[in-house]
This record gives structure tokens, sequence and C-alpha cells, in this order.
């Protein structure tokens, strides 16, 4: 792949670099205690709609030391994320008769959603911020054994759940839901669609969920011939990006078109068009174009076509198009 093309770290990922989540560990029940006990642990707070508490005055998560645990929420189940230079992390998840007000007076915090704290946090903290909300909307929603309809109880940290029924004790694991997103080019354009609800002028790559028997690059054919109705040859792996809103992964792709005809098949866009750089260029000046959100792999995609295509800065041209 032309190096122009290599991505910029997504938000989100990128935890394998300072985090090691020690998995073999998880059920070593008298180590994992050690570790929630370790002077040095910390605590990621999430409420029960998997906001996280932030500093009030700064953009940086308000993480909680044992001293706070123990005494503002000792009985939140803590749920381990890892070692980050021998520091442990966990997670603690508020239930939703836990009085939130005094929490963040009691810790001078605020709370935030991961979209909206995504690019504000440093890649470390989104990471984390990211890593353990995902792990909270499963454990929220896995309460009950799908195969028997008994309660399920968390073990292994919190990375598992078994079931409580002595006949089955089934096991279910944590979940992520896979999707395709693709930047299509055809002869120096690049294919973007909108969506109906979307605010006037934003556009974005063409995404959709892998289905049952079906490889990546299958996906990306087929949801770009269902929602745009153009072929698909060649199909280039970009980059990923874990997406827990609620449990997906984003895989991105380059792909090419095999013609320029649109066909607007499933009803799911408004709108699809091919754009050059030069009319990228011209709808940032004018507003008539707004990228994806640069918290998104889609918004990762543009820029680096853009840069390849036509040596041009995603950030630069819409900060320009957008000046203080």
């Amino acid at each position: 792949m032309d190096r122009a093309m290599l991505p910029r770290q997504n938000t989100f990922a990128g935890l394998s670099l300072i985090l090691n989540r020690a998995a073999e560990r998880r059920d070593e029940t008298t180590w994992i205690n050690e570790q929630a006990s370790a002077p040095n642990a910390r605590y990621l707070l999430l409420d029960a709609a998997g906001e996280a508490f932030m500093l009030r005055d700064r953009e940086a998560l308000r993480w909680l030391d044992i001293r706070e645990r123990e005494q503002l929420i000792r009985e939140a189940p803590a749920s381990f994320l890892g070692l980050i230079n021998a520091t442990p992390h966990f997670m603690l998840v508020l239930d939703e008769s836990a009085p939130i007000g005094s929490l963040e007076q009691a810790l001078d915090a605020r709370r935030m959603s991961l979209r909206s704290a995504g690019l504000q946090l440093a890649a470390e903290e989104a990471g984390l911020f990211a890593y353990a909300k995902g792990l909270s909307h499963w454990q929220r929603e896995m309460r009950y054994c799908n195969r028997c309809g008994a309660s399920l109880e968390l073990i292994a940290a919190g990375h598992r759940a078994r079931c409580t029924n002595p006949d089955g004790a089934h096991l279910h694991f944590p979940r992520t839901d896979a999707a395709v997103i693709m930047l299509v080019e055809y002869k120096g354009a690049c294919l973007l669609g909108r969506q109906a609800g979307w605010p006037p002028g934003r556009y974005s790559t063409l995404a959709g969920f892998v289905e049952p028997g079906e490889s990546l690059e299958d996906a990306v054919r087929r949801e770009v011939a269902e929602e745009a109705g153009v072929i698909v040859d060649e199909v280039r792996y970009h980059s990923s990006q874990p997406w827990p809103m609620p449990a997906s992964l984003m895989v991105g792709f380059i792909a090419t078109a095999s013609s320029p005809e649109i066909t607007l098949c499933d009803r799911e866009l408004e709108e699809a068009r091919w754009f050059t750089p030069q009319q990228i260029i011209d709808g940032l000046a004018d507003g008539s174009f707004l990228p994806s959100m640069a918290l998104s792999v889609s918004y990762q995609l543009l820029a680096g076509w853009l840069q390849l295509r036509a040596g041009l800065d995603l950030d630069a041209l819409v900060a320009d198009s957008h000046p203080r």
C-alpha cells in the first residue's frame, strides 16, 4: 500500500502499545483481589448509561484511587482492564440508583459520553474509555442465559458470564459485531453518501455490518452494491477501529469500482455521489460539504485518500473552512 494511504492511529485504537490486558490471569481470584487492593490501583468510573466521570476543569478521566473506591462506592464490583507500567486499572459501573450528583460533587467531576470525549481525551485515555464502555455494555445486556433463561453471574474479573443453572452452567463471552467501512474510488473521484437525518452537507464513506458466512471483502462488495448500486472489484485493507457504540468493530477498506454508475437500491441513503478532490475543497469552502466526524475511521479514510491523490491535508482544509 502507498505510504500516504497508511492511517494515522485511529481514535480508540492502539491500546496494545501501553496496556497489558493480562487475560491469562483473569481467573486467578487471589491475584485479581491483590491488584484491586494495591495502593496504586486506578478505577475508571462509569454511570449506568456508560458515561465516564471526567475531571471538571480538564479534558481527562477522573480516576479513583483505592481509598476513594472504598469510601464512596465499595459495593460496585470491579472489572479488571489490565496493567499499564505495572499499575492495575479497573472499571466500576454504577447502577441506576447511584447518587450521581453527590458523587460528581465529591469527586469534583463531570460526566461525558464516549462520542463527546473521544477527541478531547489523550489517546491512551480515549482507548481505555472505549474498552470500558464496550465491556460495561456487554455486562449490562447479558444478564440472562440465552439458552435456558437463568440469570448470569460475572466471572473472570468481569470478562465472562456464567449461567447459574446447575444443569447447564453455560459460559458467555463479550461479543463484537464486525462492520466494514469503505472509501470507494473511481478514476480520481471517491464515492460518498449521506443519510436523510444528517446535517446539511454531511457526507461519509459507505458502511455496513458483516453477515453470517461472509468475508470482509465480500461484505464490502455487497454493501456498496446494495446501497449505491456500484460494482466493486479490488478491495484493500486500510485499518480498524473499536467502535463500542454499542458493540462494533469498524474494519476500514479502500475499494476500486469497475464503473461509476450509481443506483440507490436499499433506500438507506438519501444521496450518493462521486467527489473529486477539487469538489471537496470547493464544498468545504462554501459550506456545502461536511466530512464525517474526525472521531471515526471514515474521516481517516478520506484524509488518506486526499493526501495520496492530491497532496491535501483534510485537517487543514476543515480548519480553514471553520475559522475561529
